[in-house]
């Protein structure tokens, strides 16, 4: 159930004018948490539980406008939330709003916190015009173009998780850079309290205790090991023994709201049948990448995480042009083997184990955040201060990732989910 106000005119308790007069607790701060994407919204999660158990403060959640905003109002549905629509949130004053995209901020009667939805700022991004080479685009979540409004930088706070992306800021909008803030990256944090929970994720994805999981992980768009084709997924499946192998296949969820669920279940079906564990989008995808005993990815944000677990990363679909030169995703991609079609996959992966360099991977990992197991409460802490309100005494923690969900496939022509 979402507790929507359909009617513009009829808002909901806690924003009229009288509220004193029907609301139970009386609030004395307003916080917006602004959902673009699903993945953007997960990613909020993460902040907005820092005010958990504060009765002073009321969270309101609102689908901002989104080229991937499919999926968005089923995610806000499981919430259970106070959800606001877009006309009715940009009309209201409140104390705070917290977002991790940048869409439409400037349009928004509140101080705005950015949080980045990924591992740091990675991709590059098209600019204002077709045919620009990509020297002369940004760097997703540091540019000039998606911080700069009328001459004004929109958001009040910019999150980062690392000081060396003070540097890249400072190269690419130097007039943001009193708005950032270094406050470390929650999903590191949370890769690090799963990571002992290693057994029970793998038991989650049916890994026996003889076999080695292989975990595909695609981002979205046509440069992603998706969008290139089915081939690699194919030949995991097929060459690799059953009895000594689990593939399970983790993917962006632009994909599965641009695409639909039902087309993305229909797609993998055979594959699933054939031995293909398929991990659910409303999973927790932490817990699949501990389990893993390789990573094939690309130029996506799991890449870089799995690079912190102690395993190879074998990369493919790399696009270099989609890739800041100067980021850890470059790092990563200068020395992780490549995964390729036209050799035996069994080799491959072996061949990943034998060059395997821990020294390598950790320098990669290092340069996720600056501030390891810092985020909660650097995070609330900012939080707290931009509400001027005093933060509670309790010291937040950082929790392990839920057990990983995966799509079930029923008889040949039907998908559960």
């Amino acid at each position: 159930m979402i507790l929507t106000s359909p009617e513009a005119h009829w808002p909901p308790v806690p924003v009229r004018l009288d509220v004193e007069r029907w609301a139970t607790r009386q609030i004395r701060k307003k916080v917006l948490a602004v959902v673009h994407t699903v993945v953007s919204g997960q990613r909020l999660l993460d902040a907005i539980r820092l005010l958990e158990g504060d009765t002073r403060v009321q969270v309101f959640f609102t689908s901002a406008p989104d080229v991937f905003s499919n999926g968005v109002a089923a995610f806000l549905g499981e919430l259970k939330g106070l959800v606001l629509p877009w006309s009715q949130a940009i009309q209201i004053p409140f104390d705070l709003a917290l977002a991790a995209a940048h869409g439409s901020l400037h349009e928004l009667h509140a101080p705005v916190i950015v949080l980045p939805h990924g591992a740091g700022h990675n991709k590059i991004t098209p600019g204002g015009r077709r045919g620009r080479v990509a020297a002369e685009r940004g760097v997703y979540g540091l540019s000039r173009q998606r911080l700069i409004k009328d001459g004004t930088v929109v958001p009040e706070a910019i999150v980062l998780a690392h000081h060396e992306e003070l540097t890249r800021l400072g190269r690419e909008c130097p007039e943001a850079l009193p708005a950032a803030v270094v406050v470390g990256d929650p999903c590191f944090d949370r890769m690090v309290a799963s990571l002992p929970s290693r057994a029970l994720y793998r038991e989650a994805l049916r890994v026996r205790a003889r076999q080695r999981l292989v975990l595909f992980c695609s981002t979205w768009g046509p440069h992603s090991l998706l969008g290139q084709g089915m081939g690699l997924l194919e030949q995991l499946v097929e060459e690799l023994p059953r009895d000594e192998f689990r593939i399970a296949v983790l993917l962006h969820p632009h994909i599965w709201n641009t695409h639909s669920e039902w087309q993305i279940r229909s797609w993998l079906a055979s594959l699933a049948r054939a031995g293909l564990t398929v991990v659910n989008q409303y999973g927790d995808w932490i817990g699949a990448v501990a389990a893993a005993d390789y990573v094939v990815g690309d130029h996506g944000s799991v890449s870089l995480y799995g690079a912190m677990t102690g395993v190879p990363v074998l990369m493919a679909g790399f696009p270099d042009s989609d890739v800041d030169p100067g980021s850890p995703m470059a790092e990563l991609s200068s020395f992780a083997s490549r995964l390729r079609g036209d050799r035996p996959m069994r080799k491959q992966l072996d061949r990943s184990s034998a060059t395997y360099r821990s020294r390598d991977y950790e320098r990669v990992a290092d340069r996720i955040t600056s501030e390891p197991g810092q985020f909660a409460h650097k995070m609330r802490s900012l939080i707290y201060r931009k509400l001027r309100l005093r933060a509670p005494g309790v010291r937040p923690t950082t929790e392990p990732a839920r057990l990983p969900v995966t799509v079930q496939y029923d008889e040949p022509g039907s998908v559960a989910s």
